[in-house]
């Protein structure tokens, strides 16, 4: 459904050059919700304006639905960012004109007829549950029915494809959870494709299926979002994942213990069978949890628990290879036998 290539941005100023987007490449599959996660500077928004063409590339690709938007003409690229909504954190709406009314406009400058509009809002009204507030004006409204009505008129012209640019940073933890959840139902309803930039990571865990994360411009590390949560490989990815599901122990803490100290990450249904309960059964070995739990990501489950064991070295080595061969993953952080030695 999107495929960047190579794509780079580049902004020049009499004082310098900076490059706002870095060679990026990535793909979005049809009916997917892809997030792309950094901190501020990092480069979302410029990829994201790249991806309808607000902001133009300086090279590289950008192709919606197998079309190349970088090759097409004005009129043509008009006609096609028709099939790309889009949402933005400060909502922009009109404030002397009501929800209706704001709803209206983004339909009669798409060209719609004007006997067509008055249905086709109440449709969106409808869809976004804003029904009982077609008459009132933004300033009545809240900050997540105003994002609802910013929703509505992102999908006046039935898009295929719709892009997020932090649609929740301004909101409050429960308000954000319901427009997460209304971008998810549209998701499976309507079978959008979604782009989504956040610094949160929350919001990745709870609707994204995909995800990549920015620095410097460049994309450091993407994939599935239970993969990079599971097995997250650069230091910022785990610093963000770090913000979410925190599993590190303060190395004056393990100071505490003797034996040796094991991270074990149990994925999928794996996470749910009492493997560790099973282990200390059937081997010679203590075990003693110090941190950990079942999130689950996507719905499905991930666990982490980080756990002392204590007993003979064969029978700890012996606990652990069968914890492994149950399909689960074991880093041991600390040998019990060279512990601060």
């Amino acid at each position: 459904m999107i495929e960047a290539s190579e794509l780079t941005k580049v902004y020049e100023t009499k004082k310098k050059r900076v490059i706002g987007v870095d060679n990026v490449s990535f793909k979005v599959g049809k009916g997917e919700i892809f997030g792309i996660v950094g901190y501020s500077g990092a480069g979302k928004s410029s990829l994201l304006r790249c991806i309808n063409l607000l902001e133009r590339p300086t090279s590289g690709t950008i192709r919606v639905d197998g079309i190349d938007l970088t090759r097409l003409g004005t009129r043509e690229l008009r006609q096609a960012r028709l099939k790309i909504g889009m949402i933005f954190q400060h909502f922009y709406l009109i404030n002397q004109k009501t929800v209706f009314g704001n709803i209206a406009f983004a339909l009669k400058a798409a060209g719609v007829r004007a006997d067509q509009i008055p249905a086709r809002v109440e449709e969106l009204l409808e869809l976004v549950g804003l029904s009982d507030k077609r008459n009132a004006y933004p300033a009545q409204l809240s900050g997540g029915q105003k994002q609802r009505v910013g929703i509505a008129r992102a999908l006046a012209n039935k898009p295929s494809v719709l892009l997020c640019d932090e649609a929740t940073s301004a909101l409050d933890p429960t308000t954000t959870k319901s427009i997460l959840a209304l971008l998810k139902k549209l998701n499976e309803e309507l079978g959008l494709t979604i782009v989504l930039i956040t610094h949160e990571m929350a919001v990745v865990k709870e609707i994204c299926h995909k995800m990549a994360i920015m620095q410097d411009g460049k994309i450091i590390e993407q994939g599935d979002v239970y993969d990079v949560f599971a097995a997250p490989k650069a230091p910022l990815t785990q610093e963000f994942i770090g913000d979410v599901v925190s599993f590190h122990i303060p190395e004056h803490t393990l100071r505490q213990f003797s034996g040796t100290i094991a991270k074990v990450i149990f994925k999928g249904s794996v996470a749910q069978q009492g493997i560790i309960s099973d282990t200390l059964q059937q081997f010679s070995v203590k075990g003693n949890f110090l941190h950990g739990a079942i999130e689950y990501i996507g719905g499905r489950p991930l666990g982490i628990f980080i756990m002392e064991l204590k007993g003979e070295p064969t029978a700890i080595q012996e606990a652990i290879a069968y914890i492994k061969q149950r399909s689960a993953e074991v880093e041991v952080i600390r040998d019990g036998l060279r512990a601060f030695s």
